[in-house]
C-alpha cells in the first residue's frame, strides 16, 4: 500500500483498467449473448415419404361433388375443393352434369354441389330433397342462379323468398361461434355484387353475413331439413383466400364432423441476421435521428424481441451473407460477421431458429429466365447456384454450430424449377421450402405438403406491418383451414415506402402487436413453433388418413401412417360430447368446434346423440 501511494501515475492507471473494462463489456455485447441449443420437438420424420395425393387415395368416399364444365365458376370452385378435400382428407367423387348424367346419391353421406345453375336438374333435385329428408347432407357451395327449378327447392333450403338480383359483399360478418377469429366483419378486396338475395325462415341458422342497414344479406347459413341438412355458400368469391370458409361450411354436413389441421404459428424474420441493407433511411432518421443500423439494434430489434416476451412466439430468420449481384458463381466469406453474430445468438437465445436466405439476394434463376421488368435481378448457371448456396451453408455453420438450419427462404419468394432441384439434389441441409400461398409474379406459390422428393413445401400466409384487408381475410382463413399462421417481416420494411415505411414503425409495429394479440385471443391453444417444427407438424398432417366411424357408445377414429401425434378439428353438430377420451384430448376452441389431439392410432371419445 505504501509503494501503491508513492506510484505517481496511479489515476491514469484506474483509467486505463476502466477503458480496458469498457472494453471488454462491448466485446461480449458485440458477441451477442450465448445460447444453449433447446430440444426440439415436432421435427422432421425420416424414411419412406408418404405424400398427400397417396394419404388421399386410402381415405374413404363418402362424397359426391357435381360441378359443371360449362360453368366458368364451377371451374373456380372445382379448383379449390379438389385442395380443400386433398387437405381435409376427404374422399369424394366427381361428376360434371354438362357430360353426366346424375348418379344414385344413396351411396354417399354427403354431396356438395358446385353448380349455379339448375335448369338441366329435374328429378334429380326432387330426389337430392328427399334424400336430405331422409337423412343425407347437401352444401351447395356456389351462389345459386335465380330460377324455377330453385324454386323447386328453395323452402328446402331455408328460403321463404328469392330475388333475381344480386347483392354486393364486400364484407364478411363471422358469427362469434362459428369460426375462430369470429365475431367481427372481414373486408373483401375488389368486392362485386356476387350474392342472391334471399329472405330465409325463421328455422335457417346464420353463420356469416352481409349486414346491410337495417337488414341482412345472409351468405353462409344451415337448415335441418327433415332428418338431414343443407347448407348454403351465398358470396360468390372462389379463391385460396376464402378456403377455410368452405372447410367449415362442408364441417356443418354430419352429426360429428372432423378434419386433420397442422397446429402451428410460425413468424419469420427475411434477411435477419444480414448486413446492413441499403435503403432510404430517411424515415427512420426522420422519427428516430438514427442512422439505420443505430436503429436495428437499439429499436427494432428491442421490440421485436418484447413481442416473444410478452406473447411467447418463436422467430425464424433467413440470413443473408452479402447483397452483392454477383452471380457467377466466384463467391467469398462474409469477412464482417459481429452483426451476424450479435443478433443471431440474441434470435437463439429467445428460442427461435436460423434458416437460409440467400448467399446475396439473387434468387435462383436460370440464365434463360426474362424477368420482364418486373425485378431487376440477375440470373445464374447451375453450377454458380451450387456454389453459392454451399458457402452460405458454410457460413451458417461457422456461425451457428450445432443447431437446426434447415428451412430456405426464397429471396423475394422467387424460386425456379431448376433452382429447387439445385436444393434438393446438392444441399442435403436444407429440407423445408418456406416461400408464399398466394400466386404473384414469379412467385414460388406453395400448399402445405410433404413432397414426393421428402421436401416440405411450408407457405408463408401474410406478411410486414401494414396488414392489410386481404392479409386480415387470408390469416382468418388460415386458421380455420389449416390452423396455421405464418407470417413474415423485414427489418427493411422501415426504409420501403411500399411496405410501410412512410407510416413509420410506431405505427408497423402496432399494426403487427394488434395482429399477434388477436392470434393469441382468438387462437389461445395455437403451438407457437420454429419453421422446422411447423416442417415436422406438415409431414405427420400430409402422411395422416384418418378414418371416424359411430360406436355404440360414441365416435372413434382410427389413423393411418400416424407416427406420435396429430391434431383435428372436430365439430359436434348434433348430440353431446361426454368426458371421456381415450388416446387423445379434446379442447374446446368456439361454438361446437373443439382441437382434438390425438396420441395414440385410435382415439374414442364419448358421444351420445341425445
Amino acid at each position: 500500500m505504501k509503494g501503491w501511494k508513492q506510484f505517481r501515475y496511479w489515476g491514469i492507471f484506474l483509467v486505463f483498467i476502466g477503458f480496458l473494462g469498457l472494453a471488454v463489456a462491448l466485446f461480449i455485447e458485440r458477441q451477442g449473448i450465448g445460447y444453449q441449443i433447446p430440444e426440439q420437438a415436432y421435427t422432421y420424420l425420416t424414411g419412406a415419404v408418404v405424400t398427400a395425393n397417396q394419404a388421399q387415395s386410402q381415405v374413404p368416399v363418402n362424397t359426391l361433388v357435381v360441378t359443371d364444365s360449362r360453368d366458368p365458376s364451377s371451374m373456380l370452385a372445382k379448383e379449390q375443393f379438389q385442395q380443400i378435400f386433398k387437405d381435409m382428407k376427404v374422399g369424394y367423387n366427381l361428376i360434371d352434369i354438362a357430360t353426366e348424367s346424375f348418379p344414385d346419391v344413396k351411396s354417399y353421406e354427403k354431396v356438395v354441389m358446385l353448380v349455379s345453375q339448375l335448369d338441366d336438374l329435374d328429378q334429380e333435385l326432387i330426389a337430392l330433397r328427399d334424400w336430405v329428408e331422409s337423412g343425407g347432407y347437401v352444401q351447395f357451395a356456389l351462389t345459386l342462379q335465380k330460377s324455377s327449378h330453385l324454386s323447386l327447392i328453395e323452402q328446402a333450403l331455408g328460403i321463404k323468398q328469392s330475388q333475381a338480383e344480386h347483392g354486393l359483399v364486400d364484407k364478411l360478418y363471422i358469427e362469434p361461434d362459428f369460426m375462430i377469429g369470429g365475431g367481427r366483419e372481414y373486408i373483401i378486396e375488389e368486392p362485386f355484387d356476387s350474392a342472391l338475395k334471399v329472405d330465409l325462415s325463421e328455422k335457417a341458422k346464420v353463420h356469416v353475413s352481409r349486414k346491410e342497414g337495417p337488414g341482412v344479406l345472409p351468405l353462409i347459413w344451415e337448415h335441418a331439413y327433415g332428418k338431414g341438412k343443407f347448407v348454403i355458400d351465398n358470396f360468390g368469391i372462389y379463391n385460396k383466400v376464402t378456403r377455410g370458409l368452405y372447410a367449415a361450411s362442408y364441417n356443418l354436413l354430419g352429426k360429428v364432423a372432423s378434419y386433420p389441421v397442422i397446429n402451428g404459428s410460425v413468424f419469420y424474420l427475411d434477411d435477419f441476421p444480414a448486413p446492413v441493407p441499403s435503403g432510404d433511411g430517411k424515415y427512420v432518421k426522420r422519427d428516430y435521428n438514427l442512422n439505420v443500423a443505430d436503429f436495428y439494434t437499439n429499436i427494432w430489434w428491442v421490440d421485436m424481441l418484447s413481442f416473444v416476451d410478452k406473447y411467447g412466439i418463436k422467430y425464424t430468420g433467413a440470413t443473408i451473407e452479402n447483397y452483392e449481384d454477383d452471380t457467377s458463381g466466384n463467391v467469398h466469406g462474409q469477412d464482417d460477421i459481429s452483426r451476424f453474430v450479435y443478433f443471431g445468438n440474441m434470435l437463439l437465445r429467445s428460442g427461435g431458429e436460423i434458416g437460409y436466405h440467400g448467399y446475396n439476394h439473387q434468387p435462383l434463376s436460370p440464365k434463360s429466365l426474362d424477368y420482364k421488368g418486373v425485378y431487376s435481378y440477375h440470373t445464374w448457371e447451375e453450377s454458380a447456384m451450387v456454389s453459392a448456396m454451399k458457402e452460405l451453408v458454410r457460413f451458417n455453420e461457422e456461425l451457428f454450430p450445432n443447431v437446426e438450419k434447415s428451412v430456405y427462404v426464397p429471396p423475394s419468394n422467387v424460386l425456379s424449377a431448376e433452382g429447387r432441384k439445385v436444393l434438393v439434389e446438392e444441399i442435403p441441409e436444407i429440407k423445408t421450402i418456406a416461400s408464399s400461398y398466394f400466386p404473384g409474379d414469379f412467385a414460388y406459390d406453395q400448399e402445405f405438403e410433404w413432397a414426393s422428393d421428402g421436401m416440405v413445401e411450408q407457405p408463408r400466409i401474410i406478411s410486414g406491418g401494414m396488414l392489410d384487408d386481404f392479409m386480415q381475410l387470408a390469416a382468418f382463413s388460415e386458421l380455420n383451414m389449416h390452423f396455421v399462421n405464418s407470417h413474415f417481416i423485414h427489418p427493411d420494411d422501415t426504409l420501403d415506402v411500399d411496405r410501410g415505411a412512410e407510416l413509420g414503425w410506431a405505427v408497423l409495429k402496432s399494426n403487427l402487436e394488434h395482429y399477434i394479440s388477436w392470434l393469441k385471443s382468438s387462437a389461445p391453444v395455437l403451438r407457437d413453433l420454429t419453421g422446422s417444427q411447423l416442417s415436422g407438424a406438415i409431414q405427420r398432417y400430409s402422411a395422416l388418413v384418418p378414418k371416424q366411424e359411430r360406436t355404440a357408445t360414441g365416435i372413434e377414429w382410427t389413423f393411418d401412417h400416424f407416427y406420435d401425434e396429430v391434431y383435428l378439428f372436430v365439430r359436434i353438430n348434433e348430440g353431446q360430447v361426454g368426458s371421456h377420451v381415450n388416446g387423445g384430448t379434446l379442447t374446446h376452441l368456439t361454438g361446437n368446434l373443439y382441437l382434438l389431439k390425438a396420441t395414440q392410432a385410435k382415439v374414442t371419445m364419448d358421444w351420445s346423440e341425445e
